[in-house]
Parts: structure tokens; C-alpha cells; sequence
């Protein structure tokens, strides 16, 4: 399996998860010239930008550890575009990474981090 069908695989996992929990799905993969938001939910009264991350093993790290800075940056000016293009400002908001781990019997297990990471 590719990464891109995994990657899919995740982002409808993470979509179906969230919606178990009580969640909104506001857009998904919603794209600006320059990022895209995985998932923007509503919990609440607040916006999450969630960042999903599918891996097989954790080799290269784990999924959080894969939004860095750089990444930070762009789902943080992708989520400023998302808030102001849906008059969305003022609303609180944070910012999610939902870890996927597909394991070797082809079971899946969800990690989500709530409030990974801040705006800058």
C-alpha cells in the first residue's frame, strides 16, 4: 500500500473518530496555495485545525513529531485564511494532531493530541 491510500485510509478514520465523539466536520482537505488543513472541526464552540499523520511503525518518529515548525507555520496561515474566508474570527480555536498507527495484523490505533501545538 502507497502512502498516499494510507494517508487517505487515516484522514477518513480520523474524520469518523471525530465525528464519534461528538464533533463537526466543518471542511476537509482544505487547501490554500500554499497548505492544506487535514480536517477543520467544530468542538464546541471552538475551531480545530486537526493535522493527520498515518504511520506503519514509528521509524521515523512518531506523528507529532512530523509537524514541526515549518508545518506549524503553514496549517497555522491555512487556518487564518479558513477563519477569516467563513467569517469565523473571534471564535476560539486550537490546533490538533491525530496520530494513526496501522499495525502489522492491520488493526489501527487513534492518538489524538488536543492543543499540539500553538499559533506563533
Amino acid at each position: 500500500m502507497n502512502n498516499k491510500i494510507l494517508g487517505n485510509q487515516g484522514e477518513a478514520l480520523a474524520a469518523n473518530y471525530l465525528i464519534q465523539h461528538g464533533y463537526a466536520i466543518l471542511a476537509q482537505n482544505y487547501r490554500i496555495r500554499s497548505a492544506e488543513l487535514d480536517l477543520v472541526v467544530k468542538d464546541g464552540n471552538t475551531v480545530a485545525f486537526v493535522e493527520v499523520k498515518t504511520r506503519r511503525n514509528m521509524h521515523f518518529g512518531s506523528g507529532a513529531e512530523a509537524v514541526n515548525y515549518r508545518k506549524q507555520k503553514k496549517i497555522i496561515q491555512a487556518a487564518q485564511y479558513f477563519l477569516q474566508r467563513w467569517h469565523l474570527e473571534g471564535r476560539p480555536c486550537r490546533f490538533d494532531v491525530i496520530e494513526i498507527y496501522k499495525d502489522t495484523n492491520q488493526l489501527y490505533r487513534i492518538h489524538h493530541l488536543k492543543n499540539a501545538f500553538e499559533s506563533h
